[in-house]
C-alpha cells in the first residue's frame, strides 16, 4: 500500500495527472456536494467527519462529511462544498486547499453526490452549528484505506443491489454514502479503480 501523504494526494489531483472522473445521469435526483476535509497530522492525514443532529432533515444522527443540497447561487459543486462547510462547521474557503472531486454517488434517498477533495492546513477553531452538527472528530485516512477495518454487506436498494461500507471507529459506525465515498477515495490513492 502507497503511503497517504498530503505530496501524494495533490500529485493524484494535478491537472497532468491521468484521473477521469466518472460523471452519473443526474435526472430525477436532487445535486449535493460535500467536502473531504483532510487534516494534516504530523506527516499523515486525518478525515474531518461530523455527525448530524437528531433536528436535520434527513439522515439524522448519522457520520458524515460536510455538505448538503445545491443551492440556485452556487457556481459549481466547488462552492456548494465550501459553502455548506463554512455553515456547518464555521471554516471558511480561505482554509481550503481543494484539490479536485471524486465520481459522483447516487444514492438510495434520491442524491446525486459530488465530493469535492480538500486538504485543511491548518485546522482553524471551528463554531459548529449546533442545529446540523452534534459532533466533530477526525479519523486517520489510513484507518479507511486498509479495507480490513471494514465490513461490506449487499443490499437490495431503490437502485438495485448496492455494495454498502460500514467502518466502526472508537464507538462510532460510519457507513452508507459517507463510507462508498472514502473507499473511492482510498482505491484512487492506491491506485485502484472508483467504485461505482
Amino acid at each position: 500500500m502507497k503511503e497517504i501523504t498530503s505530496t501524494a494526494l495533490r500529485a493524484i489531483f494535478h491537472p497532468s495527472a491521468d484521473n477521469t472522473r466518472m460523471p452519473v445521469p443526474r435526472e430525477g435526483f436532487t445535486p449535493a456536494a460535500v467536502l473531504i476535509p483532510l487534516v494534516l497530522n504530523a506527516s499523515a492525514l486525518d478525515v474531518l467527519l461530523t455527525r448530524r443532529t437528531e433536528d436535520v432533515e434527513t439522515h439524522k444522527g448519522q457520520i458524515a462529511f460536510p455538505g448538503g443540497m445545491v443551492d440556485d447561487g452556487d457556481t459549481d459543486r466547488w462552492h456548494t462544498a465550501l459553502r455548506e462547510t463554512e455553515e456547518e462547521l464555521g471554516i471558511g474557503p480561505a482554509h481550503v486547499e481543494v484539490l479536485g472531486i471524486l465520481d459522483d454517488l447516487l444514492t438510495p434517498t434520491g442524491f446525486v453526490i459530488t465530493p469535492v477533495v480538500g486538504i485543511v492546513e491548518p485546522l482553524p477553531i471551528m463554531k459548529p452549528n449546533p442545529h446540523e452538527v452534534a459532533e466533530v472528530f477526525t479519523v486517520p485516512l489510513a484507518f479507511f484505506a486498509d479495507a480490513q477495518n471494514g465490513r461490506r454487506e449487499w443490499r437490495s436498494t431503490p437502485l438495485g443491489e448496492r455494495e454498502v461500507w460500514f467502518y466502526e471507529y472508537e464507538g462510532r459506525v460510519i457507513w452508507g454514502a459517507t463510507a462508498a465515498i472514502l473507499r473511492n477515495l482510498c482505491d484512487l490513492l492506491q491506485g485502484g479503480e472508483q467504485h461505482s
